[in-house]
């Protein structure tokens, strides 16, 4: 299980919360209240599945399974954005969007933990924490730092 912020959250507005109730990603929120990392399989062959896709790649199955996964991953892209939407948007300044390679062979975008204006680089470490939006839990990037051994390699 991974740690769950509480505080209210640094980015947007509680109002932007979804409705968990209503969601086709709602086993991402529930697991996500637990502090778990839950992310769809497919039903038939296991192939992990982007969060919103009906449909598998691998055989066609139409069976979707939300198994909880570890919250770790690299950094394969980052941006900053610099867009702000008063009201709706509660950064000061810039803020970092982070595509997320997952070890459960998921990607996920989403923003950091805490506030920062420089995005992780491109390959480091991450781990899944969660930040609360209007209640509801959801994913954030939380740079970790190289072990021992892959700083020294």
């Amino acid at each position: 299980m991974t740690a769950v912020q509480k505080a209210p959250d640094w980015l947007l507005d509680d109002g932007l919360a979804p409705d968990v109730d209503n969601d086709l990603l709602a086993p991402l929120y529930e697991g996500s209240a637990r502090g778990e990392l839950v992310l769809p399989f497919c039903g038939s062959c296991r192939r992990p599945l982007d969060l919103e896709q009906p449909v598998c790649d691998g055989c066609g199955s139409l069976e979707r399974d939300w198994l909880a996964v570890e919250p770790v991953g690299t950094v394969h892209s980052a941006t900053v954005m610099h867009r702000a939407e008063p009201g709706l948007v509660h950064a000061d300044g810039p803020y970092p969007i982070v595509d997320v390679d997952l070890t459960s062979g998921h990607r996920l975008i989403m923003t950091t933990l805490e506030p920062t204006r420089i995005p992780p680089p491109i390959g480091a470490p991450v781990h899944v924490a969660f930040r609360f939006l209007g209640g509801v839990a959801i994913p954030a990037a939380q740079p970790t730092a190289p072990s021992e051994t892959e700083a020294t390699s």
